[in-house]
């Protein structure tokens, strides 16, 4: 198995999602679907097959931290947890983005929370978080024009 060819794809596929969340203002529906939905779905089933059709060889599991780190030390285990965390945060991307326009927050107080949902996962669920309880509802668009 050529894991550096998958590695590639599903990096490829996880970008295209995120640059439909950035276009997503423009056009909500299809955002939803690609990013939200179709994209996400490709990425886990990609690390199904992973994981099922091509478990790690030899030691580690999730009992203890050497046993994770001696797990992740394996590169079919690395590539499966990449693709695991490229599909979880392509879904939070999508709900921060799907959440912001349901409760008018301005896209671009949303702007800042994707590339930090991208690369530090939680971090960007965090500033989304803090958006909503901190000042996103004397934020949101102006309902009435």
């Amino acid at each position: 198995m050529d894991y550096e060819l998958i590695f590639s794809a599903a990096g490829i596929l996880a970008m295209a999602g995120w640059l439909t969340l950035l276009a997503s203002p423009l056009m909500p529906l299809w955002s939803d679907r690609i990013a939200g939905f179709i994209l996400p779905s490709v990425l886990s089933a990609g690390y199904v097959l992973l994981i099922v059709v091509f478990p790690a060889p030899g030691d580690g599991g999730f009992e203890s931290l050497d046993a994770v780190i001696t797990l992740f030390s394996q590169p079919a285990a690395m590539l499966a947890g990449w693709v695991h965390f490229l599909a979880f945060d392509l879904v939070i991307g999508a709900w921060i983005c799907r959440t912001a326009r349901r409760e008018g927050v301005r896209f671009w107080l949303v702007i800042p929370c994707l590339p930090l949902t991208f690369l530090f996962g939680p971090a960007g669920f965090l500033a989304f978080a803090l958006l909503r309880l901190t000042g996103g509802e004397r934020l949101v668009a102006d309902k009435s024009s």
